[in-house]
């Protein structure tokens, strides 16, 4: 039998494909296709501060009430939510528009309800135009009924007294008209609208957004081994020696230094010139080679110096407004202290020894890999973290992560996360040349941002292609490309075979198209283009194996050109952006053209590129910006400056000519 005093609850209703139903039905409004958003939420997306974050949802309902759509934002480090009006852009879509001013992992939901007073002004505002007189009153007693019933949600406080005394103005007796005009104050009705009935408001789940410091998007990175800085051929360089170099490299327009493993290296199996297995004799080995008996990755290279001359290296490049970024390569040489002390970090052969690093056929005696998975797995990851901590409690906020893609998705997403609840402005860059989308995960779980395939990507055709993927959403709001034209291990037949032209080709391309790039610091100054072999990315005598001494002509150097794309990086932040990049019609495979734009007219950057850099091309660009059929533009470049005519601009470049680039970079004047 019922009990009589017990309120029966509704029966849940029970989807066949979803599960179970909101056991309270009557949520009219909808809110769909947020964006943006990650795997619906799943994973945050990425902004750094100040970077707009325009949010756009689908929020419908049926009938034709009028909604009220706010978005809710938590800020990072803040548990309470602050409220940001949304605002109709037709067909039921709905936006806003916010920027966070701090580090850490920030969120934004959608809050949306049917606006029972804005209806019913609208609906009283249509009588009395129409002059149905005779509705007005019953209309105004039952406005009263609504107005009080949300005042009552709202308690004390909050402005409610106000909107008493409103009220009061039009539920007293007095010219109708005028009651009328009182009642239709839309502030007071908004205002009044803003306490809805809870049962009947519809809120989005969270999407979450990790916002990051500046770097994290936008920087020019400068690759250097410091054991090839010293000044006596043959000679390991030290920290000392590298700092040394530090002023030149500042003075290039660099904003990041990142160092190669700057810990001891294994002597077994220790690798020499060109990669030559079993080396014997002083050979210096892969930096990458991490362990020995000095220590291992809180280690410094006894070669180079010391904890203390490491901590005189930050200081100098602090003092010339460098970062410097460290190698973080999570592998160990057999002679590593770890391999003793915990052999069971690794993983074994059936008989009894470590399982060195392979890429069939290449083998990589000199390196064991970590087994994640391992018994003893958790200490393990612990460990790593510590190591990661030391270098942040010294003062490093920038990773490069060697080949993160080998190692398990789950432990760089606690990693990242455990180091960033320590120091939140910690950046992480991806080293990992992978399936496309393995790439995209990592960005998913914290990568700040990632090396990318711009090195393969030399026809117009491909970059075109690629970039756009890479800027437009869903893409653009979780993955951050750093374009790299070189690396230690890669050399591309473009550069090798393209001669000084295709070195300044990749290097505009890089620098322009995206907000972060870098370079393998001497080898692409100086236009390092011998391979190992024909067919082969390797370098001849790479400084991954032996100690370089760069000795060029002065005249070869690329210097000059690196510093001025640099200078006009940091003139015009347009090139700070990825998202606002364009790309433009010529007639001409061989030639490119995009542009991107900031928040002012000034702010504007065209950019045209030969990609031929074997002979001159020529074509006709299409472009018209807003509001401008005539245009005088300026080559950053050499200062010359050019009168377009309305339609389409004419363009030749020749990357033969010595005292042409085989580009240009234009600002607008007019």
């Amino acid at each position: 039998m019922t009990n009589p005093h017990r309120p029966v609850q509704a029966k849940q209703s029970v989807s066949p494909l979803t599960g179970p139903l909101l056991a309270e039905g009557r949520h009219r409004v909808r809110i769909e296709r947020v964006s943006p958003s990650v795997d619906g939420g799943r994973y945050p997306v990425k902004r750094i501060c100040g970077e707009p974050l325009a949010v756009f949802a689908d929020v419908l309902a049926d009938g034709h009430e009028p909604l009220r759509v706010l978005l809710e934002v938590r800020d990072p480090v803040e548990n309470s939510w602050r409220s940001l009006p949304m605002i109709p852009r037709g067909n039921d879509l709905w936006t806003a528009e916010l920027s966070f001013s701090r580090e850490g992992m920030a969120g934004f939901r959608i809050r949306a309800w049917i606006d029972e007073v804005a209806h019913w002004q609208d609906g009283l505002g249509k009588k009395a135009r129409a002059g149905l007189r005779e509705d007005l009153e019953t209309e105004l007693q039952e406005g009263a009924t609504i107005i009080r019933r949300h005042l009552a949600r709202a308690g004390k406080g909050g402005g409610t007294e106000e909107l008493l005394r409103w009220l009061s103005l039009w539920e007293r007796d007095g010219d109708l008209d005028q009651r009328v005009a009182i009642a239709l104050d839309s502030g007071r009705g908004e205002e009044a609208g803003s306490y809805p009935d809870p049962r009947f408001v519809s809120l989005s789940d969270p999407f979450p957004v990790h916002v990051e410091r500046e770097r994290a998007l936008r920087g020019a990175w400068y690759e250097f081994f410091p054991r090839s800085a010293g000044t006596v051929q043959g000679l390991h360089g030290t920290l000392r020696d590298a700092a040394r170099r530090l002023p030149a490299i500042a003075a290039m327009g660099f904003d990041v230094v990142y160092l190669p493993p700057i810990h001891p290296i294994g002597h077994a199996f220790r690798k020499g010139p060109n990669n030559t297995p079993d080396a014997t004799g002083d050979v210096p080995g892969s930096p990458w080679a991490i362990g020995s008996d000095e220590g291992g990755h809180t280690a410094i290279d006894s070669r180079l110096g010391t904890l203390e001359d490491f901590r005189d290296f930050l200081d100098a490049a602090k003092g010339l407004g460098l970062e410097v970024a460290l190698d973080l390569a999570f592998q160990c040489s057999p002679d590593h202290p770890y391999v003793k002390a915990h052999p069971e970090w690794f993983r074994k052969r059936p008989d009894g020894s470590i399982h060195y690093a392979e890429n069939p056929p290449k083998k990589y005696q000199d390196i064991y890999p970590f087994d994640f998975l391992s018994e003893d797995w958790e200490a393990l990851w612990q460990e790593l973290r510590r190591v990661v901590l030391f270098w942040v409690e010294k003062g490093i906020r920038l990773f490069r992560v060697d080949n993160p893609h080998t190692k398990p998705f789950p432990f760089w997403e606690w990693l990242m996360a455990e180091v960033r609840a320590v120091e939140p402005q910690v950046v992480f860059l991806a080293e990992a040349f992978t399936r496309p989308k393995v790439m995209y995960h990592l960005g998913h779980i914290g990568f700040s941002q990632s090396y990318t395939y711009f090195t393969w990507r030399n026809t117009k055709e491909e970059i075109v292609s690629y970039l756009t993927e890479l800027v437009t959403p869903p893409v653009r709001d979780f993955f951050r490309p750093n374009l790299w034209p070189n690396t230690p291990d890669i050399l591309h037949d473009y550069l090798q075979k393209g001669g000084r032209p295709a070195f300044l080709v990749r290097l505009a391309l890089a620098a322009t198209l995206s907000a972060s790039y870098g370079i393998y610091g001497p080898a692409f100054e100086w236009c390092e283009n011998r391979p190992l072999r024909e067919g082969s990315e390797e370098y001849l005598d790479s400084e991954k194996y032996e100690i370089r001494h760069w000795h060029p002509e002065p005249e070869h150097s690329l210097a000059p050109v690196i510093t001025r794309l640099n200078a006009i990086r940091r003139e015009f932040p347009a090139l700070g952006w990825n998202h606002t990049l364009r790309f433009h019609p010529v007639d001409n495979d061989q030639l490119i053209a995009y542009s991107k734009d900031g928040n002012s007219p000034d702010d504007w950057i065209l950019v045209v590129v030969n990609l031929n850099p074997h002979g001159a091309e020529e074509g006709w660009l299409t472009f018209s910006p807003p509001g401008a059929e005539e245009m005088e533009v300026q080559d950053l470049m050499d200062g010359t400056r050019y009168s377009w005519p309305p339609g389409s601009r004419f363009i030749r470049l020749d990357p033969g000519d010595p005292n042409r680039l085989p580009f240009h970079v234009f600002r607008r004047i007019r």
